[in-house]
């Protein structure tokens, strides 16, 4: 079954929430990124994250969450759009640390101080670009963090990873919920305590519940409407036309260089890790 997303709003038009499975991208994601465990997970959880935030998104929007730390994994980039299309990658995929206290240690990886940055694309003349120091390095508690304090909506993250005996990603997924205005203070903290016991959304995926099962868990039993359905996939969106504008943007000289001293150029793409060939005619071609 491929990767999905279900976005809902309970009857009472108190709350909408949305659930994701995306194993099967986060791992082809991971496989193109050769990431180690503690990597998968922090990418994963991003993707998920953004999976869960693009629900938000409409029509031919964007987003780009960039987590930047001082931890070994450095900067993770993830793309996507309102119709479930995702990218992401990471700049060290090998983040080399061991467990703490039998958790990978994601917060580790990234680093404790950094920031998460938020960019949209809504169509308009320049992106929207916003910014937040990361408070937890949790990744879901930083999204949290962001949509309650620069979204001004209460917000409950939570995104994970999970693997089999073998070390594969057996399970990623996860879940976001957000009080829709006036709000109720006395539902939120139930709906809070409730959350504080449920079974992570990865178990709950391997043991072979549908998203909207899991949203009930989520909410309590609280009736719900079903108001989004679509697959999630990994797509990017490079291509040798836009390779070719990227390299006959170097100028004459660049180009020139290349050809003298390599005879060609080999460009790769840092999402999907796609090698693109150019021969000397092909240069040639691209800086007259």
């Amino acid at each position: 079954m491929s990767d999905q997303l279900v976005r809902v709003v309970t009857q009472d038009g108190q709350l909408r929430a949305a659930a994701a499975d995306t194993t099967q991208l986060v791992a082809e994601i991971c496989r193109r990124q050769q990431a180690d465990l503690t990597a998968r997970v922090a990418l994963g959880r991003l993707l998920t994250g953004a999976a869960l935030m693009g629900c938000l998104l409409k029509e031919d929007q964007r987003l780009a969450l960039m987590v930047e730390g001082n931890g070994p994994l450095g900067r993770l980039m993830v793309e996507t759009d309102a119709r479930g299309s995702i990218r992401g990658k990471l700049q060290n995929p090998v983040a080399g640390l061991p467990p703490r206290e039998d958790r990978f240690d994601v917060a580790g990886a990234i680093g404790r101080a950094g920031f998460l940055h938020v960019i949209k694309d809504l169509g308009l003349k320049e992106p929207y670009r916003s910014m937040v120091q990361l408070q937890t390095s949790e990744i879901g508690e930083d999204l949290a963090w962001y949509l309650t304090h620069s979204g001004q909506v209460p917000s409950c993250v939570a995104v994970g990873v999970e693997f089999d005996g073998q070390g594969e990603i057996a399970a990623a997924g996860g879940f976001l919920v957000q009080a829709l205005p006036p709000g109720d203070q006395e539902q939120l903290a139930v709906l809070e305590q409730n959350l504080e016991g449920l079974t992570p959304t990865t178990s709950l995926l391997r043991q072979g519940n549908s998203l909207e099962t899991i949203l009930g868990k989520v909410l309590g039993g609280q009736s719900f409407s079903v108001q989004q359905q679509n697959p999630l996939i990994y797509s990017c969106l490079c291509s040798r036309r836009q390779i070719s504008a990227m390299l006959q943007g170097l100028g004459e000289q660049e180009l020139k260089a290349m050809i003298r001293e390599q005879g060609g150029a080999e460009v790769c793409c840092d999402y999907c890790r796609e090698a693109y060939l150019f021969s000397a005619e092909e240069l040639e071609v691209l800086r007259s």
